[in-house]
């Protein structure tokens, strides 16, 4: 055995001592401890989050369910719960719908665990929440924090108990007490994820309305994300495609072309003084005959503490000029410029490039009737040409809609 080995199997059996107060108040297993906060720092990028460390803690506690409400339920709306442990839909939508009112645990003392018998003492087992719901899915220990985050976040945390289980100890109260305030600084880690994940989904939708692909490569020249434009663009393989994890161009030239812009910009995304600007542009022939694809690169500078060689690096941009971006929705352009119905259509026709006559015989009417409309959307958008009011649709919200 090496001296390694030698500390290792030593170390798991080493206890630890865990104060409660000034009383010591139970022995942990040093593994043990070390894989539960592990484990819970680990949890938000889990999906769902936390189901290891909800599992081991199962486990430690010999508990029939752990669960983290992450929003407690309320008369409009029902919980966000991860629990681990036997369950089902009804009683999930049971404690939704009902018994949450009857829980006796609310808007507990930060930091504070209890088990149900310290909040309403032998009253319990005849409490309408015991009797109606625990007893039934065979819940007779009852223990639970209350999490407070700075961002506003309450999250409930329970454990419980069949009835053939012994009752909580004071070793499993000090157990969740050391272990709550880690799990408070996991929580507020995945509020921060989520925060971002949702300002990236709505950047990654209005990115893909725009008919704008995007190709992700790390500092190692290797793909690592495309939005759904690009996805579309590099399957039909016209001119330009996917090759394994890098992009391939069918002309000799414009490949030489493309990879020499592609090295540059991963060079100048290795150093933090790199500006965001536009490194290099081209365009692609497609051999189908249609207009040539444009391709832009641009650099990702290094952020101040960045140091992974697997983040974002280079960004690809692909246009395809061929493509027409969905239509904005009569009402929404109705809202925005205050037009009637037929103005907003008219306008729609106007944007995807048709003339004035050409309009006026897709939707059926007179050229004069046409321009009549024609004039009151000049009037109402403030707008004296026709290019003037295509431009100012296209530039408007209404392209991310």
């Amino acid at each position: 055995m090496t001296a390694n080995a030698a500390f290792v199997e030593h170390s798991t059996v080493t206890p630890l001592k865990i104060r409660s107060g000034s009383t010591e108040s139970t022995n942990l297993d040093v593994a043990e401890l070390d894989r539960l906060i592990s484990a819970i720092y680990e949890g938000p990028m889990e999906s769902p989050p936390w189901q290891t460390s909800l599992q081991l803690l199962r486990d430690s506690l010999h508990a029939g369910h752990v669960t983290l409400m992450l929003r407690p339920p309320t008369t409009g709306s029902a919980a966000i719960m991860l629990t681990n442990g036997k369950v089902t839909a009804q009683g999930i939508d049971s404690y939704d719908s009902r018994f949450f009112a009857l829980d006796p645990f609310v808007r507990l003392k930060e930091g504070e665990v209890v088990i149900a018998e310290e909040l309403i003492g032998r009253k319990w087992l005849e409490s309408p929440i015991y009797l109606e719901y625990m007893r039934s899915i065979d819940v007779r220990h009852l223990l639970g924090a209350d999490i407070y985050t700075k961002d506003g976040v309450e999250c409930r945390f329970r454990v419980t108990r069949p009835h053939s289980a012994p009752a909580f100890s004071e070793k499993d109260k000090a157990l969740c007490r050391t272990l709550l305030p880690h799990l408070k600084r996991s929580i507020q880690l995945h509020t921060k994820l989520d925060f971002l994940e949702c300002e990236r989904q709505l950047f990654a939708g209005a990115v893909n309305r725009m008919l704008l692909g995007i190709v992700i490569f790390d500092q190692n020249g290797t793909i690592i994300e495309s939005n759904q434009e690009a996805q579309r663009i590099l399957a039909e393989k016209d001119g330009i495609r996917l090759c394994g994890n890098t992009l391939c161009v069918d002309s000799t030239h414009e490949s030489r072309e493309l990879q020499s812009m592609i090295r540059i910009a991963l060079s100048a995304s290795g150093t933090a003084a790199a500006g965001p600007g536009i490194v290099d542009a081209m365009s692609v022939s497609r051999p189908s005959g249609l207009a040539k694809y444009g391709v832009l690169v641009r650099a990702i500078p290094l952020g101040p503490w960045s140091e992974s060689k697997q983040r974002p690096a280079l960004a690809v941009f692909l246009r395809d000029p061929e493509s027409n971006a969905a239509q904005p929705s009569n009402e929404l352009l109705r809202k925005l410029f205050g037009l009637t119905r037929m103005e907003a259509a008219l306008a729609m026709l106007l944007t995807e490039g048709l003339t004035l006559d050409e309009a006026a015989e897709r939707m059926d009417v007179r050229r004069n009737t046409a321009r009549t409309h024609l004039r009151s959307i000049f009037c109402k958008t403030g707008v004296t040409r026709q290019t003037m009011l295509v431009r100012l649709l296209l530039n408007s919200v209404i392209s991310v809609s």
